[in-house]
């Protein structure tokens, strides 16, 4: 294929670079100057505590208070319809799911009802995302549940009938030590999302990026799973018992199966009716979103009229038809949580503070690339904490996002959290004036709502046919993820698949991309000469690329990359016995050198070979440590070879400058008058590879890059 002639190609911006050659020395002396540097001698450094002044006391406060930066300069006529439409229809949504998640949570409806009032209202104040919903949350709600019923099971309460030899389970006593259970579980949540607070106020809110979305992905794909077998007892209205730990979803289908005989056939057709017209309004809105000016309020409908239907057929008393139940009038006074439950619960609260925070920092920053603004993941951690720790003091149970009401209250219009505001005072109302007209109200309703609340986290099955072709490792990972979350429990599973995504992350750097570059004719480009047929390599020099650090873990195994590609280019390295034998570089015979560096030294045959220099490429490297240092040593022993750092390649952005490492630089290939240069290698990793020479160095070049 010809190369196509400059005068062929389009008139592009022509880059021209022209400035003198720089030593070392000369830019350690006349160019660069380092910063003087005062010890400070607290351990603690005096930049974690800046001079107070008036500006940065208002800016700290406007940080953690985002409301005040926004809520002064309100546009009222802009977005006060949109806020107030979104705010009755998302709060139309949470009554429902709380009381439907409470289920999920082990403990009574109404504090469902509670935990979608107070957090709520507190994030409007601390948050900095606009449209996610705070509440009650079905993954959440199902861990805070198996902790409840491990804690508090039901053999614990079973008590003696006066007179007989019956035993019956107190219902009462087992609801009120499980609202104790959640309510300290949501504290030491509370505690570490304090401790969320407390990393956030260090500005520790970088860690969500290691949860990687696959993991995510995988993970509440498998707590929907967990979630919809859970709610099978409901919708047929048997009796099982509630199992937690690994295999926990296998036993309680196993059990389910067992004695699905007993299915109240009354509350399997009202459940069956409710799914399907949920799923049907469900589909309408998602087909007719931009012709509907708010979504059709399918749960709200569904509540209404089957509890309507059940008061007035009294399903339970003539169908027994399992019920809500009572729900006071009024919120509870505030109480401190039972402290002595802390301690059994420190590594479940781990794990629901990890799963809160990963979902409502992944739902917000959706939400703010969408509409065009920034939310601050350390404020985030705040705001977060202090819902659930504040919360637990009002008999909450732990909180977070939920992608269907988010989606709601984006989708309707709301601009602000002022959206968030009047959905808690929708709660509100119900709380301390109508919420005693929702105790007919058959449980097999909520178990349909949470099922088909369910469809979008079922619809992330489909993640592994497009995982398949775009990334097996990031596939590996949510099918890990996955199972281990299936089969080892929500709390076991997200520790094994972080574990895993950890494990990757080391094969990623045990199983670099390897290549020889080789030059676009009539540009300055280079690519793998074995992916492109325009790529040529250039006279007498191969460019070895491989898209890894080089650190201890992986630096064997780069040197043997380098020397599998070496046998590719053409150079052999054969080992000569006998001392005083004359080696063959690269065409011409030399007399063997009479002393050895080292009893490790070896001499080498080498064929007649074309090859004179070798680049290395180390544009990718990101960090190199001693041993990677060393391991580019290892093969360096002879004097005068040259380590050239910085080649103005395009692609290998940055200056040229010249290291002569003496006298270890480059052995085997020095032996046979192969020249090895660094291309791309920051002056960074070039003084920490003198660093690691103990004979010490020269330099010179064309400008190092920072």
């Amino acid at each position: 294929m010809e190369p196509e002639s400059p005068s062929k190609r389009p008139s592009a911006p022509v880059l021209c670079v022209d400035r003198p050659v720089y030593s070392e020395k000369y830019m350690e002396s006349e160019l660069l100057h380092r910063k003087e540097r005062t010890p400070t001698p607290s351990l603690i450094p005096m930049s974690w505590f800046p001079s107070c002044s008036s500006d940065r006391a208002k800016a700290a406060v406007l940080s953690f208070l985002p409301i005040l930066s926004w809520l002064p300069s309100y546009p009222v006529r802009k977005y006060l319809f949109g806020d107030v439409v979104s705010g009755l229809s998302t709060g139309v949504m949470q009554l429902p799911q709380g009381l439907a998640y409470a289920m999920l949570a082990a403990v009574p409806p109404v504090y469902g009802l509670y935990s979608s009032f107070y957090p709520v209202l507190l994030y409007t104040f601390f948050g900095t995302s606009r449209h996610i919903s705070m509440g009650t949350f079905a993954v959440i709600s199902l861990m805070i549940g198996g902790v409840a019923e491990r804690e508090a099971p039901d053999s614990d309460f079973y008590v003696h009938q006066f007179n007989s030899t019956n035993k019956t389970l107190d219902t009462d006593a087992r609801d009120t030590r499980r609202v104790q259970v959640a309510v300290a579980l949501t504290c030491l949540v509370g505690i570490i999302q304090v401790g969320q607070l407390a990393l956030g106020l260090l500005r520790f809110g970088f860690v969500a990026i290691y949860l990687a979305e696959p993991l995510v992905r995988g993970f509440t794909t498998a707590a929907a799973v967990h979630v919809f077998v859970s709610q099978l007892k409901y919708l047929l209205d048997i009796k099982t018992t509630r199992y937690s730990g690994p295999l926990s979803v296998l036993y309680s289908l196993i059990e389910v199966l067992k004695k699905i005989g007993q299915t109240n056939v009354a509350s399997l057709v009202v459940g069956l009716v409710c799914i399907v017209f949920l799923y049907v309004v469900k589909d309408l809105n998602d087909r007719f979103k931009k012709k509907l000016p708010v979504p059709i309020p399918g749960e709200i409908i569904v509540v209404i009229v089957s509890t309507g239907i059940s008061y007035g057929m009294k399903l339970c008393d003539v169908y027994h038809v399992d019920v809500v139940g009572e729900i006071p009038t009024g919120l509870l006074p505030p109480s401190v949580p039972k402290f002595s439950l802390l301690h059994s619960l420190v590594v479940d609260s781990i794990a629901i503070a990890i799963v809160g925070f990963s979902m409502a920092i992944s739902l917000a920053k959706i939400f703010a690339l969408k509409h065009g603004y920034a939310v601050d993941g350390n404020q985030e951690l705040i705001a977060l904490g202090l819902c659930n720790f504040t919360g637990s003091f009002f008999h909450t149970f732990t909180i977070t996002c939920s992608m269907s009401r988010s989606l709601v209250q984006e989708s309707t219009g709301g601009k602000t959290q002022i959206a968030g505001l009047l959905s808690s005072l929708v709660v509100l109302l119900v709380v301390v004036a109508i919420g005693f007209m929702f105790e007919p109200l058959p449980k097999t309703v909520l178990a349909a709502i949470i099922m088909v609340n369910l469809l979008g986290m079922f619809k992330q099955f489909r993640d592994v046919c497009l995982l398949w072709g775009t990334s097996r490792i990031e596939l590996a990972i949510w099918v890990v993820a996955f199972i281990a979350s299936v089969l080892l429990g929500l709390d076991y599973g997200l520790l094994v698949a972080i574990a895993f995504a950890m494990l990757t992350i080391i094969y990623r750097t045990q199983s670099p991309k390897k290549m020889i570059l080789g030059q676009i004719p009539n540009t300055a480009l280079y690519y793998d000469v074995e992916e492109y047929e325009e790529a040529t390599e250039c006279a007498g020099i191969k460019i070895f690329y491989s898209n890894t650090s080089i650190y201890f873990a992986n630096s064997d195994l780069y040197v043997s990359a380098l020397k599998q590609k070496d046998m590719e280019m053409g150079i052999t390295h054969e080992v000569v016995d006998g001392e005083g034998s004359d080696l063959q570089e690269n065409g011409q015979l030399v007399e063997a050198q009479a002393e050895s560096d080292s009893e490790e030294s070896r001499n080498f045959l080498e064929a007649l070979s074309p090859v004179h220099s070798i680049i290395l490429d180390f544009t990718p490297v990101n960090f190199i440590d001693s041993v990677g240092a060393k391991a580019i040593q290892a093969v360096s022993r002879h004097l005068n070879a040259r380590l050239w750092c910085k080649c103005s390649l395009v692609g290998w952005y940055g200056s040229v400058y010249h290291c002569v490492l003496s006298p270890q630089v480059i052995k085997e290939y020095a032996e046979i008058g192969v020249s090895v240069f660094l291309a791309g290698c920051s002056r960074k990793y070039a003084v920490c590879l003198e660093l690691f020479i103990p004979f010490g160095s020269q330099c010179q070049g064309c400008g190092p890059s920072p």
